[in-house]
């Protein structure tokens, strides 16, 4: 798939307020500081397009960027977020889990894990509650640039095998790096092919919600 344009569409809190989920979405998520923004800006070609920044914690919004008119990436609130209160937390989570849950559109969960780290509870927990809503999600390695192929293959296998513990089988993944581009291609292709069966779903707009239809 090649990437001809890529554009900032809306920020929201408000699931009400989201675009009509008439185009496929993919949503990509993980902790705070596992290089999402750098992997969104390294896959649509456009490097300010998802703000980075140095501070954890920093999105705390669903923001919809749309693709080459005709789909969806969209950017979760990072979680495990230490420095935020227990009631802020609480609302994103609950924000987040019910924009995964009941978002029709939504193709399948992006979830990045950082490829140095050993396997992270927050992150094991996050794969188990998506198996459990039957949600279709896989794994994005990150920053496999910072150490050696050998030690990024090691870390993935110790993942799978963490999550082989509620899991019947280990999801797909892909292993990325935002500098070299590692893994752009894959991911692209692999959501071009989910975007040649998608299906419009049945849902009702706000209108016909006022209207009793």
């Amino acid at each position: 798939m090649i990437v001809k344009s890529a554009e900032f569409i809306c920020s929201n809190t408000q699931i009400s307020k989201l675009p009509p989920p008439v185009k496929p979405e993919y949503a990509f998520i993980g902790r705070s500081n596992v290089g999402k923004s750098s992997l969104i800006n390294m896959l649509t070609g456009k490097k300010g397009l998802a703000k980075t920044s140095q501070t954890p914690g920093k999105t705390q919004l669903i923001n919809h960027f749309f693709i080459n008119d005709s789909w969806y990436i969209v950017d979760l609130p990072g979680y495990g977020y230490a420095r935020a209160s227990k009631t802020e937390k609480a609302k994103w989570d609950k924000f987040i889990h019910t924009y995964l849950d009941k978002r029709e559109s939504l193709q399948c969960v992006m979830v990045l894990i950082d490829s140095r780290l050993e396997p992270q509870k927050i992150d094991l927990e996050f794969c188990n509650w998506l198996g459990e809503k039957g949600l279709s999600f896989v794994l994005v390695f990150t920053k496999a640039d910072k150490q050696s192929s050998i030690k990024t293959d090691q870390s993935i296998a110790k993942f799978k095998k963490a999550l082989l513990a509620t899991f019947e089988e280990a999801p797909h993944y892909f292993v990325t790096s935002s500098e070299t581009q590692l893994g752009r291609e894959e991911i692209l292709a692999f959501i071009d092919e989910i975007n040649k069966n998608f299906v419009i779903p049945h849902y009702t707009s706000p209108l016909e919600r006022e209207n009793g239809g």
